[in-house]
């Protein structure tokens, strides 16, 4: 029997459909590069090679027009999810393997691409799924649902991780069962919302795929057109610079032994300190930051919030040159720095929400996206590098230094008075 979205109701999809988004991000993005770790690859390696894994997210905008001229959003959202579960079945097959690192790096890529398709087609079903109405109803729905699946994956799962490691004696064992519980959990939602998605009248090919391309072509070309493009697209690279450098290193430093510099801290409190406690900080200050930018504008809010994003990055230097045992007092230090990137990373989307004004939206914020994506993978590139050369202490150092060019990006930005706030009633 067809569902439509009259008789099914969103809550039977959108909470699956979006907790089903972020598992595969946050898989490449982030557990791969503790799982690394743990199996000992080098600082070095880990940052350069799982950097490059941004990649699709960088380039999405350039395939996006295939998911809207072959298929239906629905069948792109069910074959890919099957895929998904396939390449993380894949991963736990390579890493009994001598070779794993590259087999399994190789999968990482294949999940990449399809995790941001999977992006593109999810967030078109939406789209067409929802009246207007209930898009805007839903939209905290799918914001709280693709964070929780990021608690899940940073926190119950690096902490599951960790247990089956002591358990097993074996971290390639305990990384391989998780990813086959991770593939069994995907293969179910993809068989979930075979079955339970809506099947939306709207939901088919577009026609006329040269005109689509051409078009496509079109929106770009205007993208790059809008006055100021330069300052944007420093800003859109340069905005998460020390950030994009501190990621790829903050669980490396958790988890290398005191005498390496690190805080030799276990896979399963990582697990709870920054997984869990770190994003649960997080999301808490993105949430204090929308409220912030609703109450008195972007233009207002921008240098409070890019200063409360930034400045917190001096706990990592503190808690490389104290070296606490004490579990309380890393989580706490750590809370205290995802808060405030939390609350800095609102301001970055509100630019990006503004860049994206005008005719072709859409295609325009997707495009921000890709730039924020390439800000994020071309310093985390270098950056194992750097702190092989630097060591902890000064890399935390330098990442303080490279506040500098975000700030200087902030000042020559033009946001219109307003922007962002809430209309008095």
């Amino acid at each position: 029997m067809n569902s439509t979205p009259a008789n099914r109701s969103p809550w039977s999809w959108i909470p699956t459909l979006y907790f089903g988004q972020g598992i595969p991000y946050v898989v490449v993005m982030t557990l791969s590069v503790i799982m690394y770790k743990n199996l000992e690859v080098s600082n070095t390696d880990i940052a350069l090679y799982t950097s490059w894994l941004y990649l699709p997210w960088v380039i999405k905008p350039l395939w996006s027009p295939l998911i809207e001229l072959f298929g239906t959003k629905r069948l792109w959202v069910v074959v890919l999810q099957f895929f998904v579960g396939a390449a993380l079945a894949m991963v736990a097959l390579t890493l009994p393997g001598p070779d794993f690192f590259r087999w399994s790096l190789a999968v990482f890529w294949l999940m990449a691409f399809a995790s941001a398709s999977h992006d593109i087609a999810a967030d078109g079903f939406y789209l067409l799924a929802l009246p207007t109405h209930s898009q805007a109803a839903f939209v905290g729905v799918r914001s709280t649902f693709y964070r929780l699946a990021n608690i899940a994956g940073q926190g119950a799962l690096v902490y599951l991780a960790g247990e089956l490691q002591e358990r097993t004696g074996s971290m390639k064992t305990a990384w391989s069962v998780v990813f086959f519980v991770l593939c069994g959990l995907f293969i179910a939602m993809a068989v979930y919302h075979r079955f339970m998605l809506p099947r939306p009248e709207t939901d088919k090919p577009v026609p006329g795929g040269g005109d689509t391309l051409r078009e496509f072509g079109r929106v770009f070309a205007r993208f790059f057109a809008k006055p100021g493009i330069v300052v944007i697209l420093g800003f859109l690279l340069l905005y998460r610079f020390p950030e994009a450098q501190l990621l790829k290193l903050a669980t490396p430093f958790l988890l290398d032994k005191p005498e390496l510099g690190g805080l030799g801290l276990s896979t399963k409190q990582v697990g709870i300190a920054y997984g869990t406690v770190g994003l649960i900080a997080l999301t808490l200050g993105g949430l204090l930051g929308g409220w912030v930018i609703s109450r008195i504008g972007l233009k207002r809010a921008l240098w409070p919030l890019i200063l409360l994003m930034h400045v917190p990055n001096v706990v990592f230097l503190l808690l490389a040159m104290a070296q606490p045992h004490s579990l309380w007092i890393v989580s706490s230090a750590l809370a205290v720095e995802q808060f405030g990137y939390g609350l800095g990373f609102t301001a970055y989307l509100m630019y990006m929400i503004l860049v994206a004004e005008g005719e072709h939206k859409t295609a325009h914020y997707a495009i921000c996206t890709g730039f924020m994506a390439l800000g994020m993978m071309l310093p985390g590139m270098w950056s194992g590098a750097l702190q092989a050369w630097l060591g902890y202490h000064w890399f935390f150092v330098w990442v303080l230094v490279a506040t500098i060019p975000s700030f200087a990006m902030a000042a020559l930005i033009k946001i219109p008075e307003g922007f962002g706030k809430k209309a008095e009633a």
